[in-house]
């Protein structure tokens, strides 16, 4: 069952699929005042599973992502769902541009990967994210600014992996308060579980760390 809620979501292979980085970042969107008056942006949207739970709680909702499949997936989604979602393909805040939101919520690729290019294809799209993981993180701290209105809020996950400490200084240096709202550890998924020697010789790993990693949400608003 998918995790929008109502009716299984559809992710079609090369789709990333809802897992435990999509339901914490959903608790969070749960605690933000949500309703018809807010307009809502979904950075890398996937399945749709976020904009879905967005729209179901009144939301105007745009969803983006780089991805094709991913965008006809979301579309799809959303009209099983019978929700209203603006699907845009693009990268990440350019689909939107001169656009402002309320509230900006991102599940990135955030996966340290040995290569270093990124991949250009699915389903390594989805997460791969550079050699610290922080290529995608990184730009959304940097775009979120120009898509928030005023007192708008950004949530973000990401793996602790690629550093929580430095994700809150760069929002800072966009003009942000930041603060991590929720946690949560989660066994090594085959990804994370073929590289954990490369990740160990990286120095993201240490003994009592090695076959679990941690989930972050940080909420971030403008001072």
């Amino acid at each position: 069952m998918g995790m929008s809620g109502e009716i299984p979501l559809i992710t079609p292979p090369g789709v990333y699929a809802p897992q435990q980085d999509t339901e914490l970042l959903m608790h969070a969107l749960a605690r933000e005042r949500v309703g018809p008056s807010t307009d809502v942006l979904d950075l890398g949207t996937g399945s749709g599973a976020l904009a879905l739970r967005a729209a179901r709680l009144g939301a105007r909702v745009t969803a983006v992502d780089i991805d094709w499949r991913a965008v006809l997936t979301t579309r799809l989604n959303a009209l099983l769902a019978r929700r209203r979602v603006i699907v845009r393909h693009g990268d990440l805040t350019a689909a939107v541009h001169g656009r402002t939101y309320d509230l900006v919520v991102s599940n990135p690729p955030y996966v340290p990967s040995p290569a270093l290019r990124l991949p250009s294809r699915s389903p390594e799209r989805a997460w791969d994210a550079g050699p610290d993981g922080r290529v995608f993180v990184n730009r959304v701290c940097d775009e979120a600014p120009a898509a928030l209105r005023a007192g708008g809020v950004l949530l973000l996950v990401h793996s602790a992996l690629c550093g929580t400490r430095p994700t809150l200084r760069r929002l800072a240096r966009s003009g942000f308060e930041a603060t991590v709202t929720d946690r949560a550890f989660v066994p090594f998924g085959p990804v994370l579980s073929s590289r954990r020697t490369w990740l160990r010789r990286q120095g993201l790993l240490t003994d009592e760390n090695d076959d679990r990693e941690e989930l972050v949400v940080i909420r971030a608003w403008q001072s």
